[in-house]
Order: C-alpha cells, then sequence, then structure tokens
C-alpha cells in the first residue's frame, strides 16, 4: 500500500501519541504500585502528588524536622485542610509522651517527606508507638485505628523509616492519665474539645470496681460548661470511671473537699474520665481557659484521642 508523505507522517504522529501516552502511564503506574503493593487498595489520587510547605497550624507536625510534606499524604487526605482536621485530634497524645517516636511515626503519615516515592513507617516502627500508646488511649475509650494496624506497614528490611529513638526512652508516668495534665490554658481547651461534656462539680465518693476507678457525684448542683451528650438523667446520678484506674495514683482525688474541673467522653453507656482539675480560684490559666470556652470553636475534626 502507497502512502503519501501527509499520511505517513499523520500515522507516526498517531504512534508516537500512542507511546507517549503508554509511558505516562507506566510511569503513574510505578510512581504508585510500590503503594499499591503494600496496602492493596490500588488508589489512584485524582491530582499529582505536590511539594507544599508544613503550615505552622498544623501542630502535630509542624516541628517535626523537616518543612515540606506531600500532599496528599499517605493516609489519602487530598486537601490540606482534611489533613488538619484529621491530625489535630493526635496532638493530645503527644503530651502523654507515651513514646519518643510518636511524632516520627504519625507526621511519617499524616505530613510525609517530599521524596520521589512514598516511604512508609517500618512495622517495627509502628508497633513500638502502638504498644506503647495504645493503653494511654484505651483510658479514654479510644482503640487503636484500623487505618494504622501495624500489618499494613513494610517489613525492616524494605525501604521504610525505623525507630529513630533507639536509646531515648520516656519515663512513663505511672500516674492516670486524666490526672495526669497540668493546670494550663491550652492543656485545657484541648481536653475540652477532645470531652463530649464538661462539668464544674463536687465528688461524693470514690471506688474501686473490676479494675476501674469509679468517682460518685455529691448530690449538689453542677454547672454544666459543656453538655454535648450528658442527658439529664445521666447528671441526676452521675457516675464517672478512670478506665484500668484501679491501682494508678490520682493525686487530685486524695482530698474530696474542693470542686473539680471534670471533662469527660460517653463511650458504651459509660461515662470516661478524660481530665479532672481541682477547681482553684486563684488559677490565671484556669479563669482564662473557662472565659475562652464560651466563645471558642472547637476544630470539626473526627477524634481519635
Amino acid at each position: 500500500m502507497n502512502l503519501t508523505f501527509q499520511e505517513l507522517c499523520k500515522k507516526v504522529f498517531l504512534l508516537f501519541k500512542l507511546l507517549f501516552s503508554c509511558w505516562t502511564f507506566l510511569y503513574e503506574y510505578d510512581y504508585y504500585s510500590w503503594q499499591s503493593d503494600n496496602f492493596h487498595n490500588g488508589r489512584f489520587y485524582t491530582k499529582q502528588p505536590q511539594c507544599v510547605d508544613i503550615p505552622a497550624d498544623l501542630r502535630l507536625c509542624h516541628n517535626v524536622g523537616y518543612k515540606k510534606m506531600r500532599l496528599p499524604n499517605l493516609l489519602d487526605h487530598e486537601t490540606m485542610l482534611e489533613v488538619k482536621h484529621q491530625a489535630g485530634s493526635w496532638v493530645p497524645l503527644l503530651a502523654k509522651r507515651c513514646h519518643a517516636d510518636t511524632q516520627v511515626f504519625l507526621c511519617s503519615l499524616f505530613a510525609p517527606v517530599c521524596l520521589d516515592r512514598p516511604i512508609y513507617p517500618c512495622r517495627s516502627l509502628c508497633e513500638a508507638v502502638r504498644d506503647s500508646c495504645a493503653p494511654v488511649m484505651e483510658t479514654y475509650g479510644f482503640p487503636w485505628p484500623e487505618m494504622l494496624t501495624c500489618d499494613k506497614f513494610p517489613i525492616d528490611n524494605d525501604l521504610c523509616i525505623p525507630m529513630q529513638n533507639y536509646f531515648l526512652v520516656f519515663s512513663v508516668s505511672k500516674v492516670c492519665p486524666p490526672c495526669d495534665n497540668e493546670l494550663k490554658a491550652d492543656n485545657i481547651m484541648e481536653h475540652y474539645c477532645a470531652s463530649d461534656f464538661v462539668l464544674k462539680m463536687k465528688i461524693k465518693e470514690v471506688k474501686k470496681e473490676k479494675g476501674d476507678r469509679k468517682l460518685i457525684a455529691a448530690q449538689k448542683k453542677k454547672k454544666v460548661l459543656k453538655q454535648g451528650m450528658l442527658r439529664k438523667k445521666d447528671l441526676k446520678k452521675l457516675t464517672l470511671y478512670i478506665k484500668n484506674g484501679a491501682n494508678c495514683p490520682c493525686s487530685q482525688l486524695e482530698n474530696l473537699g474542693s470542686n473539680f474541673l471534670i471533662m469527660g467522653r460517653k463511650v458504651d453507656q459509660q461515662l470516661l474520665l478524660v481530665s479532672i482539675h481541682k477547681w482553684d480560684k486563684k488559677s490565671k490559666e484556669l479563669k482564662f481557659a473557662i472565659k475562652y470556652m464560651k466563645s471558642y470553636q472547637c476544630p470539626t475534626y473526627q477524634t481519635a484521642y
């Protein structure tokens, strides 16, 4: 078959276009195949990954040690707004210092460093953080989330982020987690947003029950600072629990004569204590936080801790 010069050029152009399309597809497939192999979700993002500055209000990762992150991140968050909302729920866990690499692990997923290919945390890093921090999360009624299941991450002889602080061991406090909080306005507001309800109240009695500690409220009038899921019948006979708190110390409960700032969550019809402070009338931090509660708009993230 004889082809004119113009027809030949047209066919060459179409062949080149086809080859270019195949090359682009193979490049993108290779770009994401490492993630697909490890997570088995075969996801292709709607937009090409890009490097962006880690914003100052991404508190979980702003001081992690590098300034730019990949977006979409490794938890399938495609917008910075989504990253901020989801990452914000983990900020209080850092204050608990349950493991030296908690921030490294979480930020490797929420704000991954910009490289040519995505680098996931090693399975051993996940397991170390999980084993140290899951018991603290359980105290507040939060299980270790499925999205952080350690079996999903690569084993250590693959290319992955290993433990960073092999020799840095936090002195993990033996104090009951809800009792181990500084009376600082920032701490109070973080727990305020993580709690379903907040009360000013007196405690009548403290008991131990099946490994938990049971706080029975006095019948005196309680001041509701945030009602949330708390119902009127809950307030009448209010009983709170410190999960797995039967034997850990809580200095606030040594003297029940004062009022307390109580923050809690409702989990499976049980009221769990998130934070407790003695109501110190002289504390400027407490006064500021109580005043701030009236107008403060908590982030709309889904609380994970």
